[in-house]
C-alpha cells in the first residue's frame, strides 16, 4: 500500500467520451441537458463535456450548434469544471492548423464555458502541444498535458516520466496519462504513476478504456500508487470500449483513506436517468451490444478495438477476411517502420490501412497512401524513433523531410477564413466551425439560416392573424 494516501477525485465521461466511445458521439443536446444540474451536484474533480469528436458529430450528424451545447451546459452546471479533449496543433480536426487558428479557438472555448483543456498529440511530440499550451496559459485556463501511454521497444517508464516533467517545465498545471487502448496493466500503472508522481509536483490523472478488460484493477494500482484524478463513466455508459464505471469505484473506496465522498443515491439517480437512453441506443442500432464487451485481441495484438474493426471492416470489402492474422502480425511491422507511433487518431487508421495494403497487394508497400507519406515526410511531427533514410527514399523518394515543428510551415488563416463565410456569420465562433469543418460547417450554416427564415415568416403570419390589417 502506498503511504501517499488521500481522497480520491473522478472526471465524468459520460458528456463525451463516453458516448464518443459507444455511440459515436450521438448523444444530443436535448438528451444531455435535463442530467446536468444532478451532475453537478456530486462533486467531481470535472466534467469531461467537450472536444474530442463531439464538435464533429454535432454540426455532421445532428444538425446542433457545437457553441451553443457548450454554453447550455455551462449555464446548468454552476459548480463543477468543465473539461474538454484538445488535439494540439490538430485542435478538434484532422490536420494540422494554423497558430491563430488553435489560439482563437483557445480562447473562444475559455470564454464560452470551459475550465480545463487536456491537450495531447498523437506522437507525442511536446511542439505540437506548444501553440495550445500557451494559449491556454495566456487565457488563465487550465492546461492538462498529455502523455500518450502506448507499448514499445522504446516506450518506457524512464520515456514517459521524462516527457512528464517537460510537459510540467513547460507550465502544464496537471499531466495526464491517456491510455487510449486500454493497454495499461495494473502492476505496470503502479509503477509508471509512482514513477512520474516522485518527479513531478503538478497532480496526475489517468485516462483509460475498458476495451481490455483490465480497467477497474488499473485504476485501484493507480490509486494505490498516488493517482490524484481517474476517469469514470456513469454505468449504463461504462464498460467496453467506454471508461471503467464510476459508481463501483465510488463504492469500493468508501471507508478507505482514499474515499471520494460522492453520494451514491445521487449517482444512482443519475444512472437510473441513463438507463433508458442506453436501451434507446440499443434498439435503434446506435449501439452495439458488442462494443460492451471484453476484446481480448487488445492485449495479444496490443491493437484498440476501434481499429480492429476498422481492420475487419476494411479485409471484408476486399473480401480478405481470411487474411485479419497476417494484417495483425504485419500491423507491428509498420509501426516499427514509421518510428513506433502510439496507435490513437489520426496515426492508428494510418499504420492499420497500410497494414492491410501490404498484405492485399502481396508486396510491402507496393502501394502507399498520401498519409503514410506524411508521416515519413514529418508533416505530423517527430516520430518516437527516427525513420531511417533508406526507408524515406522508399516511401517519398528525394522529397525534403520536414524536421521543423510542421506548423511553422502554416500561413495564418483567420483572415481569409472570415471572408470565405462573411455571409454566414451570425457569431465570432463560427469562422471556427468553418476552420475546422469547411463543407459541413456551410451546410450547417445553411440549415441554420434556413431555420431562422421559417421562424420569421411564422412569426410574420402570426402577428397577421393576431392583428389583421
Amino acid at each position: 500500500m502506498s503511504t501517499n494516501q488521500k481522497p480520491v477525485k473522478i472526471t465524468e465521461t459520460v458528456l463525451r467520451d463516453a458516448h464518443q466511445s459507444l455511440i459515436a458521439t450521438r448523444m444530443t443536446t436535448e438528451e444531455i441537458l435535463p442530467i446536468v444540474e444532478k451532475l453537478d451536484k456530486v462533486g467531481y474533480h470535472s466534467l469531461e463535456a467537450w472536444g474530442g469528436a463531439t464538435f464533429d458529430s454535432c454540426l455532421r450528424f445532428l444538425n446542433e450548434d457545437p457553441w451553443e451545447r457548450l454554453r447550455k451546459i455551462r449555464d446548468c452546471a454552476k459548480n463543477t469544471k468543465l473539461q474538454m479533449l484538445f488535439r494540439g496543433q490538430n485542435i478538434l480536426g484532422y490536420k494540422n492548423y494554423a497558430d491563430d487558428v488553435v489560439e482563437y479557438f483557445v480562447q473562444k472555448s475559455l470564454s464560452n464555458g470551459i475550465d480545463i483543456i487536456r491537450i495531447f498529440d498523437a506522437l507525442n511530440d511536446v511542439r505540437n502541444l506548444e501553440c495550445a499550451i500557451n494559449a491556454c496559459q495566456k487565457e488563465q485556463g487550465h492546461v492538462q498535458a498529455v502523455v500518450c501511454y502506448t507499448i514499445s521497444p522504446v516506450h518506457n517508464i524512464e520515456s514517459y516520466v521524462k516527457m512528464a516533467k517537460e510537459l510540467e517545465e513547460r507550465g502544464a498545471n496537471s499531466i495526464c496519462i491517456k491510455d487510449m487502448a486500454g493497454l495499461l496493466l495494473p502492476y505496470e500503472a503502479y509503477d509508471l504513476v509512482k514513477a512520474i508522481k516522485e518527479t513531478v509536483k503538478i497532480p496526475l490523472q489517468l485516462h483509460t478504456h475498458y476495451t481490455s478488460g483490465v480497467a477497474s484493477m488499473t485504476y485501484l494500482k493507480a490509486i494505490e500508487a498516488g493517482i490524484d484524478v481517474v476517469d469514470c463513466a456513469i454505468s449504463p455508459m461504462a464498460l467496453g470500449t467506454s471508461q471503467p464505471a464510476t459508481e463501483p469505484l465510488v463504492k469500493t473506496l468508501q471507508g478507505t483513506p482514499y474515499d471520494t465522498g460522492y453520494n451514491l443515491d445521487l449517482l444512482s439517480e443519475i444512472a437510473d436517468y441513463f438507463r433508458p437512453l442506453r436501451e434507446e441506443y440499443i434498439a435503434s442500432g446506435l449501439l452495439n451490444p458488442k462494443m460492451l464487451g471484453v476484446d481480448v485481441n487488445t492485449l495479444l495484438y496490443q491493437v484498440p478495438g476501434g481499429m480492429l474493426s476498422n481492420l475487419v471492416s476494411q479485409l471484408k470489402q476486399q473480401g480478405k477476411e481470411d487474411k485479419l492474422e497476417e494484417v495483425l502480425k504485419e500491423v507491428p511491422r509498420v509501426r516499427e517502420d514509421l518510428g513506433y507511433p502510439p496507435l490513437v487518431t489520426p496515426t492508428s487508421q494510418i499504420v492499420g490501412t497500410q497494414a492491410v495494403l501490404n498484405v492485399i497487394m502481396g508486396e510491402r508497400y507496393k502501394m502507399v497512401t498520401k498519409e503514410t507519406k506524411g508521416i515519413v515526410k514529418g508533416e505530423y511531427g517527430k516520430t518516437p524513433v527516427p525513420i531511417s533514410d533508406e526507408f524515406a527514399k522508399k516511401i517519398i523518394g528525394d522529397e525534403e523531410r520536414i524536421t521543423c515543428r510542421p506548423a511553422d510551415l502554416i500561413q495564418p488563416e483567420l483572415d481569409a477564413l472570415r471572408e470565405n463565410i462573411k455571409e454566414y456569420i451570425e457569431q465570432d465562433e463560427d469562422v471556427l466551425s468553418y476552420a475546422l469543418f469547411d463543407q459541413v460547417a456551410v451546410k450547417f450554416f445553411e440549415q441554420r439560416r434556413a431555420e431562422k427564415y421559417k421562424l420569421d415568416k411564422d412569426l410574420v403570419n402570426m402577428e397577421e392573424m393576431t392583428h389583421p390589417i
